[in-house]
C-alpha cells in the first residue's frame, strides 16, 4: 500500500520520500509496525479475554506449575496474524505473487486454528476440530501453493550463463541497497522444480528427476511429485509447531529464531550480486518477502512480551497452526525447504518424540502385554518438565539450540 503510495507520490519532491523503493527501509518500518500493534493490540485483546472468560482449560498431567496455568486467556494468535496481515499491507509490493501466496497462508492457517480455539472455547467441545478436518485444510493450502509455484508464469529462477550466445537477457546492475555497480550478468529465465539442497558440489536438487520418464502424462506426474512433497511439508512443520506450543514461549521464540534466518535467506536469493558471490539460485522478486518476514519476526517477538514465561496469553491453534505453516511454505517459496529438518530441529524433535513415544508404547503392549515408554512423557519438552528441571530454563536452552541450528543453516550455504 504504501509503495502504492510512493509511486504516485515520486515526482513529488518529499523529503525522505526515496527511501521507500528500499527492501531494507520497508523491512524495518514493518519490524516496528508490528512490534506497535502486538504492544498496542495485545494487552486489549488479553483483557477482553480476561472479561469473557476465554481461558485455557488446562488438565491435570502431574506437571510443576500446571494448574496455575489454567484460566489464563487463549487464542492469543489473533495478536500474531494482525501483526502479520496490517504491516505486509502496509510495506509489502502487494503485486508481488509470493507476498500474496504468504497472506493467504496466514489466513488460511489462522482461519483453520481459529475454528478450532472456537469450537474448544465457545462451543465447550474439548475435542475441538476434527483431526480429519485440519489435515483436509492443510493439504488443500498445499495444493494451492504447489499449484502456484509450479503453474505460474511469475514463479521462475534466473540462471547465469557464462560463455554461451543466444537471446539471453543482459542485466547492468546497479545495487543501490549495497552500492556495487556495473555488474553484468548474462541470464536465461526458467521455470523449474529445482530446490536448494546443502552439502552437495551442485548444491540443487530437481524435483523433476524423480520423474525421469517422458510421454504425454510426465507433466501431471512432475506435478503430483512436486505437491505431494509440498503437503508433507507444510502438513508436518505446521503440526510441529502445534505440538512445540506446550510451555511458555518455547514455540514464539524457535519461530522467531527459524524466521529471522529464513529471511536472511531470501534477501540473498533475491540479490543477484548476493547470490552470484554464494553460488546459490537466484530467484528474481524473491527479495520482496523480506518485509513479510520482518513482520513475522515483529510479532512474534512482540508476542513474547506477553507469552513468556508466566504466559499472560496463550496463542492456541489459531497462532501455533499459523506459524508452522508460514515457515513451511516460506521455505518452499524461497527453495530451500529441504534445509528445514536442520532449520526447524526443534519441531521435528519434538515431532519425533510424539511419533517415537507413540510407536514404542503400541509395540510393547502388543509385545508384552503392557505398553512401555520411552520418555517420560512427550513432546520432549514435558520430559524435561517430569524431570523436574524449571520450565524457563528448558524453553530457554532449546532456544539456544535453535540458534545454533540457525547458524548452522547459514553456514550450508557455503558448505559443499
Amino acid at each position: 500500500m504504501l509503495y502504492l503510495l510512493y509511486e504516485w507520490l515520486k515526482d513529488f519532491d518529499i523529503p525522505g520520500w526515496g527511501m521507500v523503493p528500499y527492501i531494507s527501509f520497508r523491512s524495518g518500518a514493518a519490524v516496528l509496525v508490528s512490534l506497535l500493534i502486538t504492544l498496542g493490540f495485545g494487552g486489549k485483546l488479553i483483557s477482553y479475554l480476561q472479561l469473557k472468560q476465554i481461558g485455557e482449560d488446562v488438565r491435570d498431567l502431574g506437571l510443576e506449575g500446571q494448574i496455575q496455568k489454567k484460566g489464563t486467556p487463549t487464542m492469543g494468535g489473533l495478536i500474531i496474524l494482525a501483526s502479520i496481515i496490517i504491516p505486509t499491507l502496509l510495506f509489502a509490493k502487494l503485486d508481488n505473487i509470493y507476498i500474496l501466496l504468504m497472506l493467504v497462508t496466514t489466513v488460511w492457517l489462522g482461519l483453520i486454528g481459529f475454528t478450532d480455539d472456537y469450537i474448544k472455547v465457545f462451543l465447550k467441545d474439548k475435542k475441538g476440530l476434527a483431526g480429519k478436518f485440519k489435515i483436509l485444510g492443510q493439504v488443500s493450502l498445499g495444493i494451492i501453493v504447489a499449484s502456484t509455484l509450479y503453474f505460474s508464469e511469475d514463479v521462475i529462477v534466473r540462471e547465469k550463463i557464462i560463455g554461451v550466445r543466444g537471446d539471453f537477457k543482459k542485466e547492468i546492475v546497479v545495487d543501490v541497497e549495497t552500492g556495487m555497480q556495473e555488474v553484468q550478468f548474462i541470464t536465461n529465465d526458467v521455470k523449474s522444480t529445482r530446490t536448494t539442497i546443502p552439502f552437495i558440489k551442485n548444491h540443487e536438487f530437481d524435483y523433476a528427476w524423480l520423474v525421469p520418464f517422458g510421454g504425454e502424462h510426465a507433466e501431471f506426474w512432475r506435478w503430483l511429485i512436486y505437491a505431494l512433497a509440498i503437503i508433507l511439508i507444510i502438513t508436518a512443520v505446521s503440526n510441529a509447531a502445534n505440538l512445540t506450543d506446550g510451555i511458555d514461549g518455547l514455540a514464539t521464540g524457535t519461530s522467531a529464531i527459524s524466521g529471522a534466518t529464513l529471511g536472511i535467506l531470501a534477501y540473498v536469493s533475491g540479490n543477484i550480486i548476493y547470490s552470484d558471490y554464494l553460488n546459490i539460485m537466484y530467484i528474481p522478486n524473491i527479495g520482496e518477502l523480506t518485509v513479510f518476514i520482518a513482520a513475522f519476526i515483529g510479532a512474534t517477538v512482540g508476542f513474547l512480551w506477553y507469552n513468556s514465561y508466566p504466559a499472560q496469553v496463550f496463542m492456541g491453534d489459531t497462532g501455533s497452526l499459523a506459524l508452522g505453516g508460514i515457515l513451511a511454505v516460506f521455505a518452499v517459496v524461497i527453495r530451500k525447504e529441504i534445509l528445514i529438518p536442520l532449520l526447524c530441529g526443534i519441531f521435528v524433535l519434538e515431532n519425533l518424540s510424539v511419533v517415537i513415544q507413540v510407536a514404542y508404547f503400541k509395540y510393547t503392549k502388543r509385545k508384552y502385554g503392557e505398553g512401555r515408554r520411552v520418555f517420560l512423557m512427550s513432546p520432549i519438552h514435558h520430559h524435561y518438565q517430569k524431570k523436574g528441571i524449571p520450565e524457563a530454563k528448558i524453553v530457554t536452552r532449546f532456544w539456544i539450540v535453535g540458534i545454533i541450528l540457525a547458524v548452522f543453516t547459514i553456514v550450508t550455504l557455503k558448505m559443499r
